[in-house]
């Protein structure tokens, strides 16, 4: 289909400094779990992108020296030489399909606790990030950086321009945000230095000034230098000499990078869920930036619809569409817009699991799109399926998995009949979509249901519960058992391990309210899964109108949502919606009218008024259909392959079950002896003391 006009400003070509970029999608720098330790498949997840129409893709945190070390959690290097070649395979997969390649030079500063180099962090007063999230929280304290401490950092970031040159990356970034060293050499609550690079606003932003410089003299001005910054804070602090510091800092810097890429301060408001913030929300903090600068400007905000792009670019807010989040979910977005296909975008749903990724150490893993991660481990394309398959599949269940299941086995031939026991395919999340905050979650079904409904090979089964006898008088070759898990209403041990079933009046589960269950308040919400699920359900409940007190044996809150940067905003939540919590507790029994509470480290009773509970804690999968085939003569029914996937067969996220179904599908029919894992490796020789 031809591309519709409205759109032709996204793909108009953009100079940046010596380069020029073929069009104004830009995937900007964001963490992808794949460090130089598995150069492979960081190159084929970056390459990917590129193929699907970004033109410029950009690493995430690249160190420039051992005094910038995040260990656990994943980062690249340029500290030497021996780290050119691992780099230079990603570029050349970005170059290959004409997209311009950036790397993200960082130094972490007093945001670094070097556990694994052990050099004392650099911070420019000495002043510490202090953090709460056990994951950064460290014993050891910054050292105030002295004129050499500067000079050499200007230095490090000098010499990885050279080697990122060598490389072949056409764009390289100074990043002045999140914490990082140059952002707090800008901020006052860091910087309280007294010399050339302290005091003043002017003073205060020297020290990115002259990285730019360093980096810009270094590579002969043949790269493109970007400045990432995170304008939050700075935004929102008076200026004598201007509307605001921020203003005056980009006043002061609007000619000396090639390119700003803006941002926020802190994840929760960076990458904020779609649960409490909408698409485009970092316009009111950002849009002033280009009535400063003549440069060009990128900027996010987890953009998924095409209009809302090219009213950035008309409005005069942003001269690139950044993209992080979005380009996870659907690599090929610019590509499909293009073709006018944006009924195929496999659109971002902000469930932020892949930040949790991040956080978690491994290689980013996404809801919408099971192949990320995995475009050279397993050879998965996300639009591309080898169709090699025939004979008929019957998919029972039309929940995530079986949805995921049922699209790719009709993108490999298969005949495929998709049969879901209730009226609208969706399963769990026809409930947790429901639920507040949760609406862009729909996403999932939606997009799989539109792609299943173009296909000639795929038929849809509403309202079809089947039987053992049912499946077996099919006649499909490969079975697909697709059907859920289900929530229990355990208790929680001491010894943090689900309890005995709790049998009492009004008691609940997720289960019971998804199939209409109507509860009395004042409600107890025990929540021991620590995700989103108790919480939501406890913003449900008081939607209602209900009283609502949510209890945890953790330390806050949706413990877990630390991992996907919504904790902050569920306790904010909580707070509008006045619903009280209690931490460190455990339910240890209910009578219909008094809750009985300890706490989790002293066991001390207590107790609390209560009309109904709902326990959001353990889940468990399973099949009594699965379990009845696998008793039955599958051979003389002329069935093949049986398989359970998604929450039937081990209950998690949504992007558990999606990537199970994915996986399922891929593998069904293929011998065992042809399933290629890829091993990466990193590449050896690297000595840490050239950097020194």
């Amino acid at each position: 289909m031809p591309r519709n006009p409205r759109y032709d400003p996204l793909f108009e070509p953009v100079r940046i400094g010596p380069k020029v970029a073929k069009n104004r999608f830009f995937q900007v720098p964001h963490a992808s779990g794949m460090t130089n330790a598995a150069p492979h498949a960081r190159a084929a997840f970056r390459g990917m992108k590129a193929e699907g129409g970004w033109a410029a893709v950009c690493t995430g945190i690249c160190s420039v020296h051992p005094s910038s070390d995040d260990n656990p959690f994943p980062y690249a290097t340029l500290w030497d030489d021996c780290d050119i070649p691992a780099h230079q395979l990603m570029t050349d997969a970005v170059h290959a399909h004409g997209a311009l390649a950036g790397v993200e030079l960082w130094h972490g500063g007093a945001a670094t606790a070097n556990r694994s180099t052990r050099w004392p962090a650099l911070s420019p007063s000495g002043v510490p990030w202090m953090a709460t999230h056990t994951g950064f929280m460290t014993s050891a304290r910054p050292r105030v950086m002295d004129a050499e401490d500067i000079r050499n950092v200007i230095r490090w970031h000098a010499d990885a321009a050279v080697r990122a040159e060598r490389a072949g990356f056409d764009l390289l970034y100074i990043y002045a945000g999140m914490g990082y060293l140059p952002y707090q050499f800008m901020l006052a609550d860091y910087n309280r230095r007294t010399d050339a690079y302290g005091g003043s606003v002017r003073n205060r932003v020297r020290f990115t000034e002259e990285l730019i410089d360093a980096v810009r003299e270094a590579t002969g001005g043949r790269c493109a230098v970007a400045l990432r910054m995170s304008m939050q804070e700075l935004r929102a602090r008076p200026s004598d000499v201007a509307e605001s510091e921020g203003h005056e800092v980009i006043g002061y810097l609007k000619d000396a990078p090639d390119l700003f890429d803006l941002k926020m301060d802190y994840s929760p408001t960076d990458c904020a869920v779609s649960r409490y913030t909408p698409e485009g929300s970092h316009e009111p903090v950002v849009d002033f930036v280009k009535t400063i600068t003549d440069k060009p400007v990128v900027g996010v905000g987890r953009f998924t619809s095409p209009d809302t792009m090219v009213s950035m670019i008309r409005r005069g807010v942003l001269d690139f569409i950044g993209g992080a989040r979005p380009s996870i979910a659907d690599p090929f977005l610019p590509n499909k817009i293009d073709e006018g296909r944006e009924a195929d975008i496999r659109e971002c749903i902000g469930c932020n699991i892949c930040i949790s990724s991040w956080h978690d150490g491994v290689w980013v893993r996404c809801t919408q799109n099971p192949t990320a991660g995995e475009e050279w481990r397993r050879g998965w394309h996300p639009e591309v399926v080898r169709r090699d398959s025939e004979g008929q599949v019957l998919v029972v269940g039309g929940g995530p998995a079986g949805l995921e299941a049922a699209l790719t086995l009709g993108r490999r031939g298969y005949s495929v009949a998709l049969a879901e026991a209730e009226r609208d395919f969706g399963g769990r999340l026809r409930f947790e979509s429901a639920l507040p905050g949760l609406k862009a979650w729909n996403r999932v079904t939606e997009y799989r249901l539109g792609q299943l409904r173009q296909m000639a090979n795929v038929s849809l089964y509403p309202e079809s519960p089947l039987s053992a006898r049912d499946v077996l008088d099919f006649g499909a070759s490969h079975v697909v058992i697709a059907t859920g898990g289900r929530w229990l209403p355990a208790l929680y041990r001491d010894s943090e391990l689900p309890g005995d079933l709790l049998d009492a009046p009004r008691v609940y589960t997720p289960t019971d309210l998804a199939r209409g269950a109507e509860v009395e308040g004042p409600v107890a919400v025990f929540d021991y899964d620590n995700y989103y699920m108790g919480s939501a359900v406890a913003e449900a409940m008081a939607a209602k109108g209900h009283a609502v007190t949510y209890i945890t044996p953790a330390g806050a809150a949706a413990a877990w949502g630390i991992m996907t940067n919504e904790q902050s905003l569920v306790h904010a939540s909580f707070l509008k919606r006045g619903i009280g919590y209690r931490t460190l507790e455990r339910v240890t029994g209910f009578d219909g009218e008094t809750l009985a509470l300890a706490q989790i480290f002293t066991g001390e009773a207590r107790q609390i008024p209560a009309r109904s509970l709902i326990i959001v804690g353990q889940r468990i999968g399973g099949s009594d259909l699965h379990a009845d085939l696998q008793a039955s003569d599958l051979a003389a029914a002329g069935i093949a392959t049986l398989h359970l996937t998604g929450d039937a067969n081990a209950p998690g996220a949504i992007a558990h079950a999606v990537y199970q179904g994915h996986r399922t599908a891929r593998e069904l029919g293929v011998p065992a002896a042809e399933v290629h894992v890829g091993r990466d490796i990193p590449w050896l020789g690297s000595n840490l003391r050239a950097a020194e």
